[in-house]
């Protein structure tokens, strides 16, 4: 069978077990046993050999392990007499004989296992009288790998998770990526390094911070050790180097995944020296490979996940600074994708020793959501003002189970060739798509093996055409200066703006105690409210002619503050300022006390200027001959270089590939509108036509 009948073979479980478990369940019971039925072919040769050795060694060694491993031929064993057929030939007991059978397995294998929670399931379905049905299921499908290989078995865990997660509606491109998204990309993660790969003795490493099945390690693995072959037949990449000692390093979130990125690795590798590099929990939280760093460097991050559950640790890890993982700056809690970004580059290998090469993929928000000074757009900067974007390739719409949203080829070096340095490289891949004959969830499109040979060879070839443009790295930078407009004001003392001074929260204060004592709080309210009306009165005294020159209006209020003999302190003598002031073009510029224009908060404004251009041209072409009374605010800083304008990373990749279409000429959409009104009458007609011989 191939894999799509094993899916359809073993999702018929479900047929048995619908009226037990609800849909969203199923893949308690399916997960599982599939892994399980798996390790039981593989280690059904050898079953004997083991149980025999088992016995002589009783006794005898202190730590059977390494012997008992060289009988099975894996790292991995069973020393329980049960197997799948065993088991089912003992039905009374099944539910017993089988929780001895998993704990048969040694230690790591029993990991696995455990992270199922499948003591919970065995329970459930040996009440509902549904355990040795299931058993016998499973007995009858083959999933050795001789008969369902490696890169199949993988193909049909994903698609069962991602029917289990339709079935629940949740995200299934948090557990894994599309097969033909990661072949490119570990195409594009290994462009150029051919022959660093090929040297005699390579030793290389792998890493995936968010590996769910594990299938972005594997193919990485596969392609520089065995080639690409489709659907497991005729090779259309050659390996790179068969030679190369390829150690793989992941960790992962979720349990079923990791069980089954580990069991898949387990097999694949009789050492077990891979799959022991798989380690379990929140990669943002608690780094478990701390001290490793890594020659390749590959990840799919779950696009717009908050971090709120890793919060408390990822802050911490910021407070160390360049000490910690996230000492650049934290982007907003409702994306943590740029997180990821930040935690691989802190484990590539320094450029003086040998450098790294990395690839994420990630949706279009890191390239541009957050303004200067925000994190993301400091996250942004650090990577390209330290040169480590080597190009974004966009890929096309509807690629992904779970949405049909743009996505982003992030390749990143810090070792770039020469040509390459202190520049970008965009590809619009956007097009390279087929049409899938079959839809999977959003999934409706695909990149076939030709059209991610010339994505590659866009990328290898850095040359600037329809789908490729070469930017220097400052190109995406720019700064944000605070472009201030004077204050103009006019004044005066009528009725109306009076009232409006009882809104103005320091008059308002004035008859508010926050006292504890009842007594000397009343006390104290009631000398307010006296102040207050003492205020209303020397108000009323002031002339009530329209002063535009706030100068002459202040000192109009101060004789009658003499006059009165009543003195306003400073945030009063503001808050009536405020209340009988209203906005006048025609009004003179309001100034402090230095003779310096205020700035009027309502007419402020920002303007973008690019990092190659002087703010000061900058302002003089594009500002100055709309507002000639405006001027920059000098105070408004950059933080790391002090200059005016605060530094700021996007990159709108639409911009530079967008083609503008004419709308279509107007007596062309009037023609289609009338053709359309036509059939539309046409259709009535026969309607009518229709209701009247069935009258008849």
């Amino acid at each position: 069978m191939n894999h799509s009948q094993i899916v359809g073979f073993i999702w018929g479980v479900a047929d048995l077990i619908r009226d037990t478990f609800k849909r969203g369940k199923y893949q308690d019971v399916i997960l599982p046993l599939t892994v399980l039925r798996r390790i039981d072919c593989v280690l059904k040769p050898t079953k004997e050999k083991v149980l025999k050795r088992n016995a002589d060694l009783k006794g005898k060694l202190e730590n059977p392990h390494d012997q008992l491993c060289k009988a099975s031929g894996y790292a991995f064993y069973n020393t329980s007499r049960y197997d799948f057929e065993k088991l089912l030939a003992d039905a009374p007991n099944i539910a017993h004989n089988l929780r001895n059978y998993i704990s048969g397995f040694n230690s790591n294998m029993r990991e696995v296992l455990e992270k199922f929670d499948f003591d919970n399931t065995i329970n459930k379905l040996a009440e509902a009288g549904l355990l040795f049905k299931v058993l016998e299921r499973f007995k009858n499908v083959d999933l050795h790998p001789d008969g369902v290989d490696n890169p199949t078995m993988g193909t049909i865990f994903e698609e069962l998770i991602r029917k289990f997660n339709e079935a629940l509606n949740e995200n299934p491109g948090e557990h894994f990526t599309p097969r033909d998204v990661v072949h490119l990309m570990v195409d594009l993660l290994l462009a150029g390094d051919e022959r660093r790969i090929r040297k005699a003795g390579a030793v290389l490493t792998v890493y995936d911070p968010c590996c769910g099945s594990g299938g972005m390690l594997m193919i990485a693995k596969e392609h520089i050790l065995l080639g690409r072959r489709v659907n497991g037949g005729d090779v259309i990449q050659p390996a790179i180097s068969p030679k190369a000692d390829v150690h793989l390093f992941g960790q992962e979130v979720n349990p079923e995944t990791w069980a089954i990125c580990k069991s898949d690795l387990f097999l694949k590798d009789p050492t077990g020296r891979d799959a022991e590099n798989i380690a379990f929990g929140s990669t943002l939280s608690n780094d478990r490979h701390p001290n490793r760093r890594f020659n390749y460097l590959i990840a799919n991050p779950p696009y717009g996940k908050d971090w709120k559950r890793d919060e408390d640790d990822v802050r911490a890890e910021y407070e160390r600074g360049d000490a910690g993982r996230f000492g650049v700056s934290l982007p907003r809690i409702s994306d943590g994708q740029l997180l990821f970004l930040q935690h691989m580059l802190s484990h590539v290998i320094p450029k003086g020793e040998e450098g790294s090469r990395v690839a994420i993929i990630m949706n279009g928000s890191p390239l541009f959501t957050g303004d200067a000074g925000s994190g993301e757009s400091e996250i942004r900067r650090w990577v390209l003002e330290n040169d480590w974007l080597e190009a974004l390739v966009s890929l096309p719409e509807q690629l992904f189970y779970n949405t049909g949203i743009a996505t982003y080829v992030w390749v990143l070096t810090n070792r770039k060739t020469p040509e390459r340095r202190g520049k970008v490289l965009l590809v619009d891949a956007s097009s390279f798509w087929t049409q899938m004959r079959k839809s999977l969830g959003d999934k409706r499109r695909e990149v076939p093996p030709e059209r991610a040979a010339e994505i590659l060879r866009l990328l290898r070839d850095f040359r600037e055409g329809e789908h490729c443009k070469i930017f220097p790295t400052t190109h995406f930078g720019y700064r944000k200066i605070t472009v201030e407009r004077p204050l103009r004001l006019n004044f005066q003392a009528t009725p109306e703006r009076m009232t409006r001074l009882e809104e103005q929260s320091a008059f308002q204060n004035l008859a508010i105690s926050k006292k504890k004592d009842a007594k000397v709080r009343a006390k104290q309210e009631s000398g307010g409210r006296d102040r207050q009306e003492e205020i209303r009165a020397l108000l009323r005294t002031l002339p009530t002619v329209l002063f535009r020159d706030c100068a002459e209006f202040l000192k109009a209020l101060g004789d009658a503050e003499k006059r009165s003999g009543i003195k306003l302190t400073a945030t009063l003598r503001k808050a009536v300022s405020a209340a009988l002031a209203e906005r006048d073009e025609a009004a003179e510029i309001c100034r402090d006390e230095e003779g310096n224009p205020e700035p009027d908060s309502d007419l402020r404004d920002t303007e973008s200027v690019p990092l190659t251009e002087s703010v000061d041209a900058f302002f003089e072409r594009e500002v100055k001959p709309h507002v000639p009374d405006a001027w920059i605010d000098t105070g408004a800083r950059d933080h790391k270089d002090g200059k005016v304008g605060k530094v700021g990373y996007e990159i709108n990749f639409n911009r530079y590939f967008y083609k503008y279409q004419p709308p279509r000429p107007l007596g062309e959409i009037e023609a289609e509108i009338r053709a359309i009104e036509q059939e539309i009458m046409q259709m009535l007609g026969d309607i009518t036509e229709s209701n009247g011989r069935e009258v008849k």
